[in-house]
C-alpha cells in the first residue's frame, strides 16, 4: 500500500502489544499495572477449561489456517529442512507447552562464540541480569517441581526411570519447576482434582479450575485448568488492571506515525459468521490502531514476518533482521518395550504431566572436563487415548487376538459349553497394553548452531536452516538417548523424519536478535529496536541463539526486564519526546549511541564509613570482603550527552561479592562524567548503582573518582581507582548526606582490564565514527586540561 494511502488510526493508546505468549502477556500486565492504556492483539481465541479439543471431530478443526476456514489452536508449518508447531490462542504457547520453567544455564550466555559460517553468537545479557526477573516470573506462574515424594505422585514410573538413567550415566538429574497447580493453594498439600483458589486478580474465563489429575494432556490444552498458563495468570492480571485483550485480531503491518509513535494495521476475524459457509467464517475486517509504544510479541515467526513485511516503512532496521534463527536443538525420539530380566517394565507415559524430569548434558562452556555443546533430555508423555492408538497401530498382534477370540466364541456355541464367563476371553482380546505402557517419548533440546535465516518469498515466510552445521550436537544428543535406552532396557526408535535429516521444532527462536550494536542485532539488550524508539521485540525472535533448555521462562524474564526498563528508564522519555516531533519529522530521532564495558576488582569492609581506610584484607572485627563489578556504560544519544552539562550515561551490569549474596544485577545505574552537579570545576567521575542483596534488601553503591589535576604521575591511580560507599536503600544523589552507610571500600581497574576496555567501545547509528571521535576529544581533553603541562603566570601561579 503506498504511503499516501496508509489508513489513519481509528484510535490511539499508550501501548499496543501484538501477541499473548510469554513476552506479550508479561508486557501487557506490567504496562497495565503501571497505569498505561494497553491494547493486546491476539489472532486466536480464548480457551477456558473444558474447551480444548478431544474428540476426532474437534481435533480435526483444531488447526490454524484462516484461508481454509480454520481458526484453531495448532499452527503447523513445514519449511524446506524442518517442520514446526506453534500455537494460536489467548495465552499463546503456554496453552500447549509442557509447563517447564528452567533457567538458561549461567555459562551458556556466550560472548562472541564463533559460528561455523562466520560471525558470532553473543548474548548481551547475563544470568545475573535475568535472575531477579526469573524470580518474578516463577512467582507469578507458580513454579513448583513435580511432587514425586508424595502419594499418589510417587507412582510415576517414567520419572523414576529418568532418575535411574541419569545416575547410571553420571549425568545431572532434576525435577524441573513446572507451571502446574498440584495443590489447591500455595502451601497446601498436593492432591489431584481439587478446586483451585483464585488469586486476587481473578480469572478472565470465570471457570473453576482443578488441580492436576495426572492425565498427560498438557500439550493438547488442559481441560482441568491445572496448568498455570498465561490466560490464568498474567493475562487475567492484565485485564484486572485495565488491559483491553482483543482476540481474533491479527496484526498485518506496522509503520511509524508522522508525529511519533506507531500504527498497526490488523485483520479482525469472525469465525462464527456463515459468510463463506458453515464453520468457515465471514471475510475479515481491516482496521488500524495507533500507539506511543509498540511491543511485538507474536512469536518468532509472527514477529519476524511483521518486521520483514514492514521493512520499507522502517528503513533504519538492522541488516541482522532475519538472522540467528535456531530451533533450540529440538529432537524427538521414542524408547519402546522397556524390560528387565526378561520381564516388561512399565513406564506409563500417560500418567503425570507431559514432562516431569530433566537430564542435563554438560557443555564445553561449563569448565574443564566437558566437550561439545550441551543440552537437556526430558521425559515425554501423552493422553491415555493415545495408548489405544499405539496398541491399535500394532495391528498383526491385534488381529491374532481378535481371531482367537472369535474362534473361541464359535467353538463354545457349537459345543454348547456351559461356561458363560467371558472375562478371561475379553481380557485376552484387549491384551496387556505392553507396547504403550512400556514406551515413552524422549525429548531433546540444547545449544545447536543459530545460523538460520528467515526471509519472505512471494510474501510467505521461509527459513533457510539445516542440521548440517549442528551435526556434532545432534549426533551427541542421539547417542545419549541411545545410552538412556540401554539403561532402561528399551529399544531406541529414531524419529522417522531424521532419516531425511529433518527435525520438528516447537521452540523456534531468533530472527530479530538482540545485540549492543545495530550491525549485529535488530534490538538492544532491553528489546528496543535500534533506531526506532518506542518499538520493542519481546518474544523468542529477540533471542540471539538457543536457550539450551525450554525457552519460555527466559522469554518471559526478558520481557519483564524490558518492561522495567521501559517504565523506569530512558525509553519512556524518548518515546514521549518522539510524540512531540513536528508533522514533517520522521518517527524516530537520527541519533547515535555509544557503549563501552569496564571491569573493576577490589575489597570493601562492612560497617566502614571511610573508603580511604576500608577495603583491605587486614584482620578486623569485620573482615574485608572481595567485590567485583562489570559495568556496561551506555550513552543513548552522543550529541545530547556531550551538549548537556550533566554528561550522564546509563549503567547496566552486575556487582559480585560473597557478602552481598554473590552476583547481583544492577537494577538502575548512572555515571556522570565531569559534571558541574558533582563538583563546580567538573573534576569528578561519579557512579551510582542500585541493586538488591540476596535477601532482596535494596542498596546503593556510590563512588567518585576525584581528579586532583596534580602531576601526570597521578593520572593513572586517580582514573583507575574508585573509592566507594555502600548505602542502605536505593538512594538518590541529593539523599546521600542523610543515608545510612553500611560499608566502604575501593575498586580498581587493572592494566589488563583497561586494555580490554579499550576494545569494547561500540557505536550504533548513522555517525558512529564521528560520535566516537567527539567523545574521545571530550574525555581526553578534560584529562589534558587537568593533568597536562600548565603555563606559569607571573608570580608563579599556573594558568
Amino acid at each position: 500500500m503506498p504511503d499516501h494511502e496508509a489508513p489513519t488510526p481509528s484510535e490511539h493508546v499508550d501501548a499496543v502489544v501484538v501477541g499473548s505468549g510469554f513476552g506479550g502477556s508479561v508486557t501487557a500486565y506490567r504496562l497495565a499495572e503501571a497505569g498505561l492504556s494497553v491494547v493486546l492483539l491476539e489472532r486466536g481465541r480464548p480457551y477456558p477449561p473444558g474447551s480444548f479439543a478431544r474428540t476426532p471431530a474437534e481435533l480435526g478443526r483444531a488447526f490454524w489456517d484462516p484461508a481454509a476456514g480454520l481458526y484453531g489452536l495448532f499452527d503447523i508449518r513445514s519449511f524446506r529442512r524442518f517442520d514446526s508447531v506453534v500455537a494460536s490462542g489467548l495465552g499463546g504457547g503456554s496453552l500447549v507447552y509442557a509447563n517447564v520453567l528452567l533457567r538458561k544455564d549461567e555459562h551458556w550466555f556466550v560472548d562472541e562464540q564463533p559460528l561455523p559460517g562466520g560471525g558470532y553468537e553473543s548474548w548481551p545479557v547475563s544470568r545475573a541480569d535475568l535472575d531477579p526477573h526469573y524470580d518474578a516470573v516463577e512467582r507469578m506462574l507458580g513454579a513448583t517441581p513435580y511432587p514425586l515424594d508424595r502419594p499418589p505422585y510417587t507412582r510415576t514410573p517414567k520419572t523414576h526411570a529418568m532418575r535411574e538413567a541419569a545416575d547410571t550415566l553420571g549425568l545431572d538429574f532434576q525435577l524441573p519447576p513446572l507451571a502446574v497447580s498440584f495443590a489447591p493453594a500455595p502451601g497446601a498439600d498436593p492432591e489431584p482434582g481439587l478446586p483451585i483458589d483464585e488469586p486476587a486478580y481473578g480469572n478472565l474465563h470465570g471457570t473453576t479450575r482443578r488441580t492436576c489429575r495426572l492425565c498427560g494432556e498438557c500439550n493438547l490444552g488442559c481441560n482441568e485448568g491445572a496448568k498455570n498458563s498465561l490466560d490464568h495468570t498474567y493475562l487475567s492480571a492484565a485485564r484486572h488492571h485495565g488491559a483491553d485483550l482483543r482476540t481474533h485480531h491479527e496484526a498485518r503491518a506496522i509503520r511509524p506515525l508522522p508525529r511519533g509513535g506507531y500504527a498497526v494495521d490488523y485483520m479482525r476475524y469472525d469465525p462464527n459468521s456463515t459468510g463463506r459457509g458453515v464453520g468457515h467464517g465471514g471475510p475479515p475486517t481491516v482496521d488500524t490502531i495507533g500507539c506511543d509504544r509498540l511491543v511485538l510479541a507474536a512469536g518468532t515467526y509472527g514477529t519476524s514476518t511483521l518486521l520483514l513485511r514492514s521493512r520499507r516503512h522502517l528503513p533504519g532496521l538492522s541488516p541482522a533482521l532475519g538472522t540467528r534463527f535456531s530451533p533450540n536443538g529440538d529432537l524427538l525420539a521414542l524408547l519402546v518395550r522397556a524390560g528387565r530380566g526378561g520381564h516388561p517394565r512399565p513406564l506409563e507415559p500417560s500418567r503425570g504431566p507431559v514432562i516431569t524430569a530433566a537430564i542435563r548434558l554438560p557443555d564445553e562452556l561449563d569448565g574443564p572436563g566437558a566437550t561439545g555443546r550441551g543440552g537437556y533430555l526430558e521425559d515425554g508423555g501423552y493422553p491415555a487415548f493415545v495408548d489405544w492408538l499405539a496398541e491399535g497401530a500394532h495391528l498383526p498382534r491385534h488381529l491374532s487376538r481378535g481371531l482367537r477370540f472369535a474362534l473361541g466364541r464359535i467353538l463354545a456355541n457349537a459345543t454348547r459349553a456351559p461356561d458363560t464367563h467371558l472375562s478371561r476371553a475379553v481380557s485376552e482380546l484387549v491384551g496387556q497394553g505392553l507396547l504403550s505402557s512400556t514406551s515413552i517419548p524422549l525429548l531433546g533440546m540444547g545449544r545447536d548452531i543459530p545460523d538460520g535465516v528467515l526471509r519472505l518469498r512471494d510474501g510467505r515466510l521461509d527459513v533457510d536452516w539445516s542440521t548440517a552445521t549442528s551435526a556434532a550436537y545432534f549426533d551427541r544428543l542421539r547417542e545419549t538417548m541411545r545410552q538412556v535406552a540401554d539403561v532402561l532396557g528399551t529399544r531406541y526408535v529414531e524419529n522417522p523424519l531424521w532419516y531425511r535429516k529433518r527435525v520438528v521444532s516447537v521452540h523456534p527462536v531468533g530472527g530479530a536478535p538482540m545485540a549492543h550494536r545495530a550491525e549485529d542485532g535488530v534490538c538492544d539488550p532491553y528489546g528496543e529496536v535500534h533506531g526506532h524508539p518506542g518499538l520493542y521485540v519481546a518474544d523468542g525472535a529477540a533471542l540471539p541463539g538457543p536457550v539450551g533448555t525450554n525457552p519460555s521462562l527466559t522469554i518471559a524474564a526478558l520481557a519483564d526486564r524490558m518492561s522495567t526498563h521501559l517504565l523506569e528508564n530512558h525509553s519512556a522519555t524518548r518515546a514521549r519526546r518522539s510524540v512531540n516531533l513536528p508533522p514533517t519529522a520522521t518517527a524516530y530521532r537520527d541519533s547515535t549511541s555509544l557503549t563501552f564495558t569496564e571491569r573493576m576488582l577490589g575489597f570493601y569492609t562492612p560497617g566502614a564509613r571511610n573508603p580511604g581506610t576500608a577495603g583491605t584484607t587486614e584482620n578486623s572485627a569485620c573482615p574485608a570482603q572481595r567485590i567485583s563489578v562489570r559495568l556496561t556504560v551506555t550513552i543513548d544519544d552522543a550529541d545530547d550527552f556531550l551538549d548537556e552539562p550533566g554528561h550522564q550515561a546509563r549503567v547496566d551490569g552486575w556487582i559480585d561479592s560473597p557478602g552481598l549474596g554473590g552476583r547481583r544485577p544492577i537494577q538502575r545505574g548512572s555515571c556522570r562524567m565531569f559534571s558541574p552537579d558533582d563538583a563546580a570545576d567538573g573534576r569528578t567521575l561519579t557512579y551510582q548503582l542500585h541493586f538488591t542483596d540476596a535477601e532482596n534488601r535494596p542498596h546503593t553503591l556510590t563512588g567518585r573518582k576525584e581528579l586532583t589535576g596534580g602531576t601526570p604521575l597521578s593520572l593513572w591511580p586517580e582514573t583507575t581507582i574508585l573509592p566507594f560507599r555502600l548505602l542502605d536503600g536505593h538512594i538518590r544523589s541529593r539523599e546521600e548526606p542523610r543515608a545510612t552507610v553500611v560499608g566502604a571500600g575501593r575498586l580498581r581497574i587493572s592494566v589488563t582490564d583497561f586494555l580490554h576496555q579499550l576494545t569494547t567501545f561500540r557505536t550504533t547509528g548513522p555517525r558512529g565514527a564521528a560520535a566516537l571521535d567527539r567523545f574521545g576529544r571530550f574525555f581526553l581533553g578534560r584529562l589534558w586540561h587537568f593533568y597536562g603541562p600548565k603555563a606559569r603566570c607571573p608570580g608563579g601561579r599556573r594558568s
